[in-house]
């Protein structure tokens, strides 16, 4: 809405001091253009911001100019709900909300507490884009327009069609009672009944949400954490997983269980190395997996793994058996 984006500029300025409209279309998410009509609306509505022309010029509130819109709208309060998490706020459609929200609790700090925070801020990093190896932490992306409609539903309580896309296959539409709405590792869940069966749905397959007026039939309290268990552990028994007994390096310990689907049994061999039950999804996932540690690690069984893994191995051996 335009009258919070018009509060949000206002604090950027009180906040930041001056700032160039190419900064704050960057910040509030908008066109230059738009920045700049906005600048004029709260001229005319008696705010007191002004432009300083040149190389570092940009806009400006008169020193000392107060203002009391610091209310915060229901979006926001909804974001700072997830602020824990970043990036929850990201995968639930609330980044914009969440940063507009932030600069109001700011705005309303007093002047000491306001510097102390600004200070900490730049000393605290969460979840950066990259770790220290730079691979890109790659979150997944999923339209506004559609993640609005998905959050509605799920918070009024309202039937929900959407259009989702299985793997390789045309989407489909599909009307669902939503139940909850989860994030892991940057990728977001909706939690449905369909028919009175428990559904679970990447958001990032949604390729169009609609809510509708009809209330959901799902009952008035949730244990969110618990479904989510639940629903995991059905998962990770079911379909076409396989269990496969690992002989790890403990240093590579952290990268298979976080590539595996589940760890059923964890012993250590006198040499010091793991001996581990783990299962995933299929055998493509478990020969992935195993084949990315190397040399760290043995896959005692299945037998067929460990015959792929090893012509795998030795078509990779005589590739580079000759000079290039």
């Amino acid at each position: 809405m335009r009258a919070d984006r018009l509060v949000s500029l206002v604090l950027l300025l009180r906040q930041r001091g001056r700032l160039s409209a190419a900064t704050l279309a960057r910040e509030l998410e908008v066109s230059t253009r738009t920045v700049l009509r906005d600048i004029e609306a709260l001229s005319a509505a008696g705010v007191p911001v002004y432009a300083e022309r040149g190389r570092h010029g940009g806009f400006m509130l008169l020193p000392g100019f107060q203002t009391e819109l610091t209310g915060l709208n229901h979006d926001e309060a909804l974001a700072l709900l997830v602020a824990g998490s970043r990036s929850g706020a990201q995968a639930f459609g609330l980044g914009s909300a969440l940063a507009s929200a932030m600069r109001k609790v700011v705005d309303a700090l007093p002047e000491s507490y306001r510097t102390t925070a600004a200070g900490a801020v730049q000393r605290l990093l969460i979840d950066p884009e990259t770790d220290l190896l730079a691979r890109r932490q790659v979150g997944e992306e999923v339209p506004d327009a559609v993640m609005a409609e998905v959050r509605r539903a799920v918070l009024a309580g309202h039937k929900l069609r959407i259009h989702y896309a299985l793997v390789r296959q045309s989407p489909t539409w599909r009307t669902v009672d939503p139940v909850g709405l989860v994030t892991v590792r940057d990728q977001g869940y909706l939690l449905a009944t369909r028919s009175g069966a428990d559904r679970t749905y990447r958001l990032s397959r949604i390729v169009a949400a609609e809510e509708l007026d009809e209330p959901a039939e799902r009952p008035d309290r949730i244990d969110l954490d618990r479904a989510w268990q639940e629903r995991s552990t059905r998962f990770r028994t079911g379909g076409d997983q396989v269990t496969v007994l690992v002989r790890l390096h403990p240093a590579r310990r952290e990268g298979l269980v976080g590539t595996a689907l589940a760890v059923l049994t964890e012993t250590t061999d006198e040499d010091g190395w793991l001996r581990m039950e783990v299962t995933f999804q299929d055998g493509r996932h478990a020969e992935w997996a195993l084949w990315q540690l190397a040399t760290n690690a043995e896959a005692l069984t299945p037998q067929w793994l460990r015959t792929s893994l090893r012509d795998r191995a030795a078509a990779i051996a005589a590739r580079y058996a000759e000079p290039a």
